[in-house]
């Protein structure tokens, strides 16, 4: 369940990340929930006589080529919110399992926007998409909060079968942020953030700390959280190691897949602060 007293927070939460927001930039808006202005349209090779300011220093540091973000003015942004609520994310060991986290950044994501009135839309998915149009106004926060706060989590997806046609529902230049643990074929991430070209995509990474880091050691029994089939295994250092080699590399290829498409990449931990996660998310 989502946690009532961040829920209770709200407010307070809001003013939080607002203050954080406006006392690191003063002037050019550099978060979309800080009244109207720039939205991200592209990326474009940097040319002498550019705004060097403009220049993406995180893109140069992966590529060694310098680039530019363009943006557009940004009047009537619409915020589309799509949560994964697939098998794989009913996992935890710590005070939240993943799909509880990204339920609760979904619900601070939706207030935000509310409390800026601009325009948000929540979508789940599992094996198949789930539009959720709930009434405007504040009003729409709490019936978003009563259709997570009772979803669970469920089968097995197919990242591209399940978002690919997503695209056909973005009306105008939008916000598309998307939160998953993303333990799907890069090759599917990319085929899809390259259907949302042309509007600013966040990807935003939840995974629990202990498949950043796992614990358990000697004979286990995995379960696999979207079929339900056992495995019996022994865990050595060796396992470990490749595991996280193997999550590294899985990572540096959604990363690769976001710098070719403009989309902006998050890892986010279940065992950070939730006010901790959005600063990071909302500062750029």
């Amino acid at each position: 369940m989502i946690d009532l007293n961040f829920v209770k927070q709200l407010d307070q939460f809001s003013l939080i990340v607002n203050k954080r927001i406006t006392s690191r930039y003063v002037g050019e808006r550099k978060s979309m929930f800080v009244g109207h202005g720039l939205i991200f349209q592209e990326y474009r090779q940097y040319c002498p006589g550019d705004d060097f300011r403009k220049i993406d220093w995180k893109v140069f540091a992966r590529s060694d080529r310098l680039y530019i973000k363009r943006f557009e003015e940004d009047r009537n942004l619409v915020i589309h919110i799509i949560v994964d609520f697939s098998g794989s994310m009913d996992y935890g060991t710590g005070k939240y399992k993943k799909y509880e986290y990204a339920s609760m950044l979904a619900l601070g994501f939706g207030y935000l926007a509310s409390n800026n009135n601009e325009k948000f839309l929540l979508s789940t998915f599992d094996n198949k998409l789930e539009r959720f149009v709930p009434k405007k106004g504040m009003r729409q926060v709490a019936a978003m909060y009563s259709y997570l706060n009772t979803k669970k989590p469920k089968g097995t997806t197919k990242f591209e079968s399940a978002l690919g046609k997503y695209k056909a529902l973005i009306g105008s230049k939008s916000l598309v942020i998307i939160v998953s643990d993303l333990l799907y074929n890069p090759k599917e991430i990319r085929d899809v953030l390259t259907r949302l070209r042309g509007s600013e995509v966040k990807l935003i990474q939840v995974l629990d700390k202990n498949e950043e880091n796992i614990a358990e050691e000697g004979h286990v029994v995995l379960k696999d959280a979207e079929t339900g089939l056992n495995m019996k295994t022994f865990i050595t250092r060796w396992l470990k190691q490749n595991y996280l080699k193997k999550l590294s590399e899985h990572r540096d290829e959604i990363q690769k897949a976001c710098d070719e498409t403009g989309a902006q990449f998050y890892k986010i931990n279940t065992g950070m602060s939730i006010f901790d996660s959005f600063f990071e998310i909302i500062k750029d």
